[in-house]
């Protein structure tokens, strides 16, 4: 870990393909960085994703963030496993407090700082079979692979109106028989509401579900209120925890459910702290998330020797 007072242009802390891609960016302009990677990005989940444009077969989570990492080696020793428990702003920039897989405590000093910590999807409450998402057995992402699943019996699992966006979504996209599963939760349906779901013929399942049936790693039928109903993909659209703690400890803008509201330059509202991939407000997707790591990065490689508006001497 490097030394207090040398101070490095930038710390990015998280290890997904937004993180990865800013390090990459930074490299190539021959600046001074470290990727900190707590080792948990949501992209190590994903199967297979199919719409990363250059590759025709899909590629899965786990695939994109080895070659990520080691396109990012090519540059040098840049990443650290560990998690970043604290950071602070001061006059010079800002101090992280960094603890490693060992548990030795160190503390980092940057110029400016990317968060590219993520989040984690909100797992549903199934019998018998924890961590659904993770493991593979629901899906979270329609649009990487929606489309391998056209013209097929799908279920979402969701509740409220973000559920009934993701039914209808995929509904009007992919297939004509989708079945809104809430667990167990009531549905206030709106005089509106009720007719986005008839229009695409929607059913609601509200009983909990009882028990599940699976068939060659994946679940192909529920059972609820004694009713068996059998699904070739399911869905999970139950929301987000934003890791933006770190943000919001600074003060950083961000909406109700904790995801940062960045400038054209993935900024946060803390001048010097940038925040790319799923952890900023908008589409969820790889391809954004390295989006938001160029714009970052190629900001932060314009205005690095300068001080940012709150330090002394900035504009």
């Amino acid at each position: 870990m490097r030394e207090r007072d040398d101070r490095l242009d930038c710390l990015i802390v998280g290890g997904g393909p937004a993180g990865l891609t800013t390090g990459l960016y930074l490299a190539r302009f021959k600046r001074r960085f470290l990727v900190v990677d707590s080792g948990s990005p949501r992209a190590a989940w994903i199967p297979t994703s199919h719409n990363i444009p250059v590759f025709a077969q899909g590629i899965s989570g786990p695939e994109i963030l080895a070659r990520a990492r080691a396109n990012l080696a090519q540059y040098g020793d840049c990443i650290v496993p560990g998690t970043v428990t604290g950071l602070r702003k001061g006059p010079e920039g800002f101090m992280a407090v960094v603890e490693g897989e060992d548990g030795r405590v160190s503390e980092v000093a940057a110029r400016r700082v990317v968060l590219a910590t993520g989040a984690v999807d909100i797992e549903p409450d199934l019998p018998d079979v924890p961590n659904a998402v993770q493991r593979g057995l629901v899906r979270y992402c329609p649009i990487c692979d929606g489309y391998e699943s056209r013209d097929r019996r799908i279920a979402v699992i969701a509740y409220g109106a973000h559920g009934i966006g993701e039914a209808v979504f995929i509904a009007r996209t992919y297939s004509d028989d989708v079945t809104l599963l809430t667990l167990g939760q009531h549905l206030e349906l709106d005089a509106g509401q009720r007719a986005r779901l008839d229009e695409h013929g929607i059913e609601v399942v509200e009983a909990p579900i009882e028990s599940l049936d699976l068939e060659n790693d994946r679940i192909c039928a529920v059972n609820v209120a004694g009713k068996e109903h059998r699904f070739d993909v399911l869905y999970s659209a139950l929301g987000l925890k934003y890791r933006s703690d770190l943000a919001i400890s600074l003060g950083a803008a961000h909406d109700p459910s904790g995801c940062l509201l960045v400038d054209s330059h993935c900024q946060t509202s803390v001048k010097g702290l940038y925040a790319a991939g799923d952890i900023v407000r908008g589409l969820d997707q790889i391809v954004v998330g390295m989006g938001h790591a160029a714009l970052a990065a190629t900001h932060i490689h314009n205005h690095c020797e300068l001080p940012t508006e709150d330090e002394p001497g900035g504009a």
